[in-house]
Protein backbone atom coordinates (compact mmCIF):
# COMPACT_ATOMS: atom_id res chain seq x y z
CA UNK A 1 0.00 0.00 0.00
CA UNK A 2 1.20 4.01 -0.61
CA UNK A 3 2.69 5.70 1.74
CA UNK A 4 2.01 9.52 2.62
CA UNK A 5 5.63 10.52 2.33
CA UNK A 6 7.05 14.71 2.74
CA UNK A 7 10.93 14.46 2.46
CA UNK A 8 12.71 18.19 2.71
CA UNK A 9 15.27 18.56 0.06
CA UNK A 10 17.99 20.58 2.37
CA UNK A 11 20.04 21.45 -0.90
CA UNK A 12 23.41 23.31 -0.50
CA UNK A 13 22.19 24.89 3.30
CA UNK A 14 23.08 25.06 6.71
CA UNK A 15 26.27 24.64 8.46
CA UNK A 16 26.96 21.81 10.83
CA UNK A 17 25.77 23.69 13.63
CA UNK A 18 22.27 25.15 12.10
CA UNK A 19 21.71 21.49 10.38
CA UNK A 20 22.09 20.27 14.37
CA UNK A 21 19.58 23.15 15.44
CA UNK A 22 16.95 22.59 12.62
CA UNK A 23 17.10 18.77 13.78
CA UNK A 24 16.73 19.52 17.16
CA UNK A 25 13.67 22.12 16.52
CA UNK A 26 12.17 19.41 13.98
CA UNK A 27 12.24 16.74 16.86
CA UNK A 28 10.03 18.86 19.31
CA UNK A 29 7.59 19.31 16.26
CA UNK A 30 4.19 17.41 16.55
CA UNK A 31 4.28 15.65 13.04
CA UNK A 32 1.61 13.72 11.67
CA UNK A 33 2.61 9.70 13.01
CA UNK A 34 0.84 8.44 9.30
CA UNK A 35 3.32 10.25 7.52
CA UNK A 36 6.44 9.63 7.08
CA UNK A 37 9.21 11.84 7.31
CA UNK A 38 12.54 11.97 5.49
CA UNK A 39 15.19 14.71 5.38
CA UNK A 40 17.91 15.26 3.38
CA UNK A 41 20.64 17.34 4.62
CA UNK A 42 24.32 17.83 2.55
CA UNK A 43 26.64 15.50 2.37
CA UNK A 44 29.01 16.20 5.22
CA UNK A 45 26.36 16.51 7.37
CA UNK A 46 25.03 13.05 6.75
CA UNK A 47 26.15 11.47 9.60
CA UNK A 48 25.81 13.55 12.21
CA UNK A 49 22.18 13.65 10.85
CA UNK A 50 21.35 9.79 11.10
CA UNK A 51 22.65 9.86 15.13
CA UNK A 52 20.96 13.64 15.90
CA UNK A 53 17.93 11.80 14.50
CA UNK A 54 18.18 8.21 15.88
CA UNK A 55 15.66 6.46 17.21
CA UNK A 56 12.92 8.84 16.21
CA UNK A 57 10.48 8.63 13.47
CA UNK A 58 12.33 10.86 10.98
CA UNK A 59 15.00 8.97 8.44
CA UNK A 60 17.96 10.39 6.34
CA UNK A 61 18.41 10.68 2.93
CA UNK A 62 21.21 11.50 0.64
CA UNK A 63 21.12 14.27 -2.04
CA UNK A 64 23.17 12.18 -4.41
CA UNK A 65 25.65 9.16 -4.84
CA UNK A 66 27.83 7.97 -7.56
CA UNK A 67 26.75 4.92 -9.54
CA UNK A 68 30.40 3.04 -8.80
CA UNK A 69 31.06 1.02 -5.66
CA UNK A 70 34.30 2.50 -5.25
CA UNK A 71 37.25 4.11 -7.56
CA UNK A 72 38.91 7.22 -8.65
CA UNK A 73 36.21 9.40 -8.90
CA UNK A 74 37.44 12.37 -6.77
CA UNK A 75 34.54 14.36 -4.79
CA UNK A 76 31.92 11.45 -4.66
CA UNK A 77 29.96 9.51 -2.50
CA UNK A 78 29.17 5.73 -3.00
CA UNK A 79 26.08 4.14 -1.71
CA UNK A 80 27.96 1.54 0.76
CA UNK A 81 29.49 5.22 1.84
CA UNK A 82 26.21 6.37 2.68
CA UNK A 83 25.15 3.16 4.55
CA UNK A 84 27.87 3.25 6.29
CA UNK A 85 26.77 6.21 8.28
CA UNK A 86 23.21 5.45 8.66
CA UNK A 87 22.07 7.01 5.58
CA UNK A 88 18.25 4.83 4.52
CA UNK A 89 17.22 6.90 1.05
CA UNK A 90 18.91 8.46 -1.80
CA UNK A 91 17.20 11.49 -4.10
CA UNK A 92 18.68 10.46 -7.47
CA UNK A 93 17.79 12.82 -10.89
CA UNK A 94 16.98 15.90 -9.02
CA UNK A 95 15.80 18.90 -12.36
CA UNK A 96 19.35 20.51 -10.11
CA UNK A 97 21.62 17.45 -10.86
CA UNK A 98 20.18 17.09 -14.99
CA UNK A 99 20.33 20.67 -15.52
CA UNK A 100 23.90 21.80 -14.00
CA UNK A 101 25.52 18.61 -14.07
CA UNK A 102 24.38 17.00 -17.20
CA UNK A 103 22.79 13.75 -15.64
CA UNK A 104 20.88 11.88 -18.11
CA UNK A 105 18.55 9.42 -17.93
CA UNK A 106 21.06 6.38 -19.01
CA UNK A 107 23.06 7.72 -15.98
CA UNK A 108 20.42 8.04 -13.62
CA UNK A 109 19.30 4.09 -14.65
CA UNK A 110 23.10 3.05 -13.01
CA UNK A 111 22.55 4.85 -10.37
CA UNK A 112 19.25 3.75 -10.02
CA UNK A 113 20.48 0.12 -9.95
CA UNK A 114 23.61 1.27 -7.82
CA UNK A 115 21.37 2.06 -5.06
CA UNK A 116 18.79 -0.67 -4.86
CA UNK A 117 21.47 -3.50 -5.42
CA UNK A 118 22.82 -1.77 -2.02
CA UNK A 119 19.36 -1.43 -0.32
CA UNK A 120 18.96 1.95 -0.52
CA UNK A 121 15.40 3.76 -0.83
CA UNK A 122 15.21 5.50 -3.93
CA UNK A 123 13.53 8.78 -4.19
CA UNK A 124 13.02 9.42 -8.35
CA UNK A 125 12.71 12.99 -9.45
CA UNK A 126 11.66 13.53 -12.71
CA UNK A 127 9.86 16.47 -14.27
CA UNK A 128 9.15 19.34 -17.51
CA UNK A 129 10.73 22.46 -18.21
CA UNK A 130 8.25 25.32 -18.77
CA UNK A 131 9.26 25.44 -23.05
CA UNK A 132 7.77 21.58 -22.38
CA UNK A 133 4.41 22.41 -20.84
CA UNK A 134 4.20 25.36 -22.90
CA UNK A 135 4.34 22.94 -26.33
CA UNK A 136 2.40 20.28 -24.85
CA UNK A 137 5.05 17.99 -24.46
CA UNK A 138 4.97 17.60 -20.39
CA UNK A 139 3.56 14.27 -20.68
CA UNK A 140 6.17 12.92 -23.37
CA UNK A 141 8.67 14.20 -21.66
CA UNK A 142 7.77 12.36 -18.55
CA UNK A 143 7.04 9.46 -19.92
CA UNK A 144 10.22 8.91 -21.65
CA UNK A 145 12.11 10.22 -17.98
CA UNK A 146 10.30 7.00 -16.25
CA UNK A 147 10.95 4.95 -18.91
CA UNK A 148 14.16 5.21 -20.11
CA UNK A 149 15.92 5.09 -16.31
CA UNK A 150 13.20 2.69 -14.63
CA UNK A 151 10.98 0.66 -17.02
CA UNK A 152 13.70 -2.22 -17.11
CA UNK A 153 13.52 -2.56 -13.18
CA UNK A 154 11.50 -5.73 -12.36
CA UNK A 155 8.34 -5.42 -10.27
CA UNK A 156 9.97 -6.37 -7.18
CA UNK A 157 12.20 -3.28 -7.40
CA UNK A 158 9.06 -0.77 -7.13
CA UNK A 159 8.65 -1.38 -3.16
CA UNK A 160 11.92 0.39 -2.81
CA UNK A 161 11.06 3.15 -5.55
CA UNK A 162 9.21 6.98 -4.44
CA UNK A 163 8.21 8.71 -7.27
CA UNK A 164 8.88 12.59 -6.98
CA UNK A 165 7.11 15.08 -10.05
CA UNK A 166 8.66 18.12 -9.83
CA UNK A 167 7.75 20.67 -12.74
CA UNK A 168 10.65 22.41 -13.09
CA UNK A 169 9.20 25.64 -13.61
CA UNK A 170 7.80 25.44 -10.06
CA UNK A 171 10.89 24.91 -8.34
CA UNK A 172 12.31 28.39 -6.71
CA UNK A 173 10.22 30.38 -8.56
CA UNK A 174 7.17 30.54 -6.06
CA UNK A 175 4.70 29.51 -9.13
CA UNK A 176 2.91 26.51 -8.55
CA UNK A 177 1.53 23.66 -10.43
CA UNK A 178 -2.18 24.02 -9.27
CA UNK A 179 -3.77 20.41 -6.76
CA UNK A 180 -5.39 20.15 -10.43
CA UNK A 181 -2.58 20.12 -13.02
CA UNK A 182 -0.29 17.99 -10.22
CA UNK A 183 -3.47 15.45 -10.20
CA UNK A 184 -3.49 15.84 -13.57
CA UNK A 185 0.34 14.87 -14.21
CA UNK A 186 -0.04 11.97 -11.14
CA UNK A 187 -3.08 10.38 -12.41
CA UNK A 188 -0.93 9.90 -15.96
CA UNK A 189 2.17 8.76 -14.09
CA UNK A 190 -0.32 5.67 -11.83
CA UNK A 191 -1.51 5.27 -15.41
CA UNK A 192 1.99 4.34 -16.77
CA UNK A 193 2.91 1.93 -13.80
CA UNK A 194 -0.29 0.56 -14.45
CA UNK A 195 0.41 -0.15 -18.01
CA UNK A 196 3.71 -1.30 -17.73
CA UNK A 197 3.40 -3.12 -14.05
CA UNK A 198 0.28 -3.82 -13.41
CA UNK A 199 -2.60 -1.80 -10.98
CA UNK A 200 -1.25 -4.19 -7.77
CA UNK A 201 2.01 -2.40 -8.26
CA UNK A 202 1.07 1.09 -9.57
CA UNK A 203 -1.34 1.15 -6.09
CA UNK A 204 1.54 1.04 -4.16
CA UNK A 205 3.96 3.09 -5.32
CA UNK A 206 3.99 6.62 -3.83
CA UNK A 207 4.09 9.69 -6.12
CA UNK A 208 5.24 12.40 -4.28
CA UNK A 209 4.79 16.35 -6.00
CA UNK A 210 7.59 18.76 -5.77
CA UNK A 211 7.49 22.10 -6.43
CA UNK A 212 7.18 25.34 -4.14
CA UNK A 213 4.94 23.42 -1.49
CA UNK A 214 3.95 25.10 1.59
CA UNK A 215 1.92 25.99 4.53
CA UNK A 216 -0.50 27.70 2.55
CA UNK A 217 -1.05 24.74 -0.43
CA UNK A 218 -0.03 21.90 0.75
CA UNK A 219 -3.31 20.60 2.63
CA UNK A 220 -5.32 21.56 -0.83
CA UNK A 221 -2.55 19.64 -2.97
CA UNK A 222 -2.05 16.49 -0.71
CA UNK A 223 -6.30 16.60 -0.92
CA UNK A 224 -5.67 15.16 -4.40
CA UNK A 225 -5.78 11.54 -5.02
CA UNK A 226 -3.10 10.49 -6.37
CA UNK A 227 -0.80 12.91 -4.66
CA UNK A 228 1.30 11.08 -1.74
CA UNK A 229 2.91 13.53 -0.19
CA UNK A 230 5.44 16.26 -1.30
CA UNK A 231 9.42 16.69 -1.88
CA UNK A 232 10.05 20.29 -0.20
CA UNK A 233 12.84 22.07 -1.03
CA UNK A 234 13.05 26.18 0.65
CA UNK A 235 10.10 25.43 3.58
CA UNK A 236 11.85 22.16 4.24
CA UNK A 237 14.67 24.73 6.09
CA UNK A 238 12.19 26.13 8.47
CA UNK A 239 10.95 23.79 11.13
CA UNK A 240 7.03 25.08 11.61
CA UNK A 241 6.86 25.18 8.21
CA UNK A 242 8.15 21.71 7.64
CA UNK A 243 5.75 20.59 10.40
CA UNK A 244 2.55 22.09 8.82
CA UNK A 245 3.24 21.18 5.79
CA UNK A 246 3.76 17.35 6.98
CA UNK A 247 0.71 17.95 8.86
CA UNK A 248 -0.86 18.65 5.48
CA UNK A 249 -2.73 15.62 5.28
CA UNK A 250 -4.61 15.96 8.44
CA UNK A 251 -6.12 19.67 7.41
Amino acid sequence: MKKHIVAGNWKMNKTATETDALIEELLEQDLDPNVEVIIAPTSIHLSQATQATNGSRISVAAQNMHQAESGAFTGEISASMLLGVGVQHVILGHSERRAYFGENDSLLAEKVQAALKNNLEVIFCFGEELSDRQQNKHFDLVESQLRNALFDLPAESWEHIVLAYEPVWAIGTGETASPEQAQEMHAFIRQLLVDQYGNDCAQSVSILYGGSVKPANAAEIFAKPDVDGGLIGGASLNATDFAAIVNGFKS
